[in-house]
């Protein structure tokens, strides 16, 4: 068994020192990973999924969480992907919403406007690829009722909707998200890499 210990680490550093271990480990080697909140342990067990490994996880006597990722024959190894997420064409149309206002002046237009622009994604010819949603953006998956109407409409068309697991701890709205799923600031990095195109509201 190799143990990583990453507690008290911000993410996405407990995902990367899992894969590195990952990487290192011998077919049926057991990564154990100690990590201090649900977001990591989300994020490592979408991970070692995604490479095709078994995983468990749960809480230590002293009230952490630890993952175990068994590393088998099947399982993905690609030295240039950062976590865990294929690389994306660059056709793909990724938009980013950084905040639950769009533009600056005055706040209450702002929600306005930017309820607009997400419902103005739903009647696109063409549904964006992915949506990221970070820092404030991470309350219009979460407590905002007509976003998050519109981003299920968008999420049925087929676009992926992510949201910053740290932000989402940061405002206290972990358990409150409604729509898509968590994710790591390496994953948002590597989508608005590889994208043909970025869209900032």
């Amino acid at each position: 068994m190799i143990t990583v210990n990453a507690l008290g680490k911000a993410c996405p550093l407990p995902v990367i020192e899992a894969k590195h271990a990952l990487a290192e480990a011998a077919n049926g080697n057991t990564i154990h990973v100690l990590v201090d909140n649900e977001i990591a342990v989300q994020n490592l067990t979408k991970m070692a999924k995604q490479k095709n490994c078994a995983v468990c996880d749960g809480r230590t006597e002293d009230g952490n969480y630890y993952v175990d990722i068994v590393k088998g024959e099947q399982t993905i190894e690609a030295a240039d992907d950062p976590v865990s997420c294929m690389p994306m064409s660059n056709d793909k149309t990724v938009v980013v919403l950084s905040a639950d206002v769009m533009g600056s002046g005055n706040d209450e237009l702002g929600h306005a406007l930017m309820k607009g622009f997400v419902f103005a994604l739903t009647q696109l010819d063409h549904a964006p690829d992915t949506v990221l949603l970070y820092n404030g953006g991470a309350k219009l998956s979460s407590e905002v009722p007509e976003t998050i109407a519109d981003l299920k409409k968008l999420e049925e068309a087929g676009t992926e909707i992510l949201t910053c697991g740290t932000c989402l701890n940061f405002y206290g709205l972990t358990e409150k998200l409604a729509v898509g799923s968590v994710t790591n600031m390496y994953v948002i990095c590597e989508t608005m890499e590889n994208a043909g195109k970025v869209i900032r509201p």
